[in-house]
């Protein structure tokens, strides 16, 4: 899987006939990505939460067409809203998520997905894209991120069958691979200057706006801590000891009697898998114990973008789209995948599986960087400035490409595990 156009989308280098051409293709591609998951789809998986904190997946699906209603046709061709009965229950501030279980037939929300959508494709052959472009992204965006979000409810419901078992067909895996890689291996990112954020087209509001940062020198791990790595933590009595937590994350530990991560499979041949399903609670206790902590934002993002000859580029690997040989995302291997089996994705500083694989923690909390402005509303992301939520970078095994990038920004509170999260390590020089 490929986008057609990220990072290099802009009003100025292309005509209004290649402009509708790419995102005609670019949702075509994501909406199918999307269905899939409505694939051997149970009645309860469809309908049902699969934990307090998320939404079911049928109601993931209604959102995604309810929002690109209430901002393509409504907002900008100032249409009559799709389906106004849905407006309540789609909304993200219409019901709370316990309330949200009581939806319409599969069959109905895939109609409604299908009508929204076949308004849209109308109106992008005539839509003024030069005025209209970045919203128009946003929402591929936004789709993207609630496929993934269902992607994960999808498989707290199929725990423990293997995380990935989430659509009708196998996942393809690539069949050469690379020796198993030593993830104890650190390299050293040299202190400097790197451009941190986005003002790209792509750029969502919180990425904004780009802006210079130094920071001292410092190792950080090659590749996301693995099974073998975590499984030492465990071994060690990591969840019955007291001094590697902070006091909150051990009383959460505590409250909730746990032993091992959220999706913990220590099986043969997953040892060099990063591990997959850890708070950002447990990231930092594993960083403790063995005497190293997680990178703050702009560690990480330094390490990715941090190129010797240009400055900072805006992938790991430069300046081209993303491809599948890259990493591991969009669903290509349906679950985690050994560390270092993608080297064309390797960056300068010596990192692997930056983008992909497993969302990795970092030590910053989410907040506005200068010049901060909403949009395209102000619960996307202001709301989430409170000191509350910790920030993730570089995207999982089922993140779509869109939203596949250095500086994009995820957040969570610290005690969240159910996506598919995991981290590198840092220590200063």
């Amino acid at each position: 899987m490929t986008s057609s156009s990220l990072p290099s989308v802009t009003s100025a280098n292309l005509t209004l006939a290649e402009l509708r051409q790419i995102l005609r293709t670019d949702l075509v591609a994501c909406r199918q990505s999307t269905l899939s998951l409505t694939k051997q789809l149970t009645t309860a998986e469809f309908r049902q939460q699969s934990h307090p904190d998320f939404s079911p997946v049928g109601w993931h699906l209604g959102h995604i067409a309810f929002t690109e209603s209430l901002w393509l046709l409504e907002h900008l061709k100032e249409d009559a809203c799709a389906e106004p009965q849905y407006q309540t229950l789609f909304a993200a501030d219409g019901l709370p998520k316990a309330e949200r279980e009581n939806l319409p037939a599969l069959a109905d929300i895939l109609t409604y997905l299908q009508t929204v959508r076949d308004r849209t494709l109308t109106y992008l052959e005539t839509a003024p894209l030069y005025d209209q472009l970045r919203l128009w992204r946003w929402i591929l965006q936004h789709e993207s991120q609630h496929a993934e979000t269902a992607t994960y409810v999808l498989a707290m419901h199929r725990w423990p069958s293997p995380a990935g078992e989430i659509t009708a067909a196998a996942p393809v895996r690539p069949t050469s691979l690379n020796p198993a890689v030593d993830s104890t291996n650190m390299v050293l990112v040299p202190a400097g200057e790197t451009i941190m954020g986005s003002d790209t087209l792509d750029a969502m509001d919180n990425e904004r706006t780009a802006h210079a940062v130094t920071t001292a020198a410092y190792w950080i791990d090659r590749t996301p801590v693995t099974v073998a790595a975590y499984r030492q933590f465990i071994l060690a009595g990591g969840y019955q000891n007291s001094q590697w937590w902070q006091p909150d994350g051990w009383q959460w530990v505590q409250q909730n009697q746990l032993h091992q991560p959220r999706y913990w499979r220590d099986e043969p041949g997953l040892e060099t898998t990063p591990v997959c399903g850890v708070s950002w609670y447990e990231a930092d206790a594993y960083a403790c114990f063995v005497g190293k902590r997680l990178p703050t934002e702009a560690e990480w993002e330094r390490a990715a973008r941090w190129q010797p000859s240009q400055g900072t580029a805006s992938m790991p690997w430069g300046e081209a789209a993303i491809a599948a040989y890259h990493g591991n995302f969009g669903g290509q291997w349906g679950g985690v995948s050994p560390v270092g089996q993608f080297p064309a994705g390797r960056s300068p500083s010596g990192c692997d599986d930056l983008l992909g694989n497993v969302w990795e923690w970092t030590d910053s909390w989410f907040e506005p960087y200068a010049g901060f402005t909403a949009y395209p509303y102000r619960g996307y992301s202001q709301a989430y400035f409170d000191r509350t939520h910790r920030v993730l970078r570089g995207g999982s095994w089922a993140t779509r490409p869109w939203v596949l990038r250095p500086a994009f920004r995820n957040w969570y509170q610290p005690e969240v595990r159910q996506l598919f999260a995991g981290f590198r390590c840092v220590l200063r020089t």
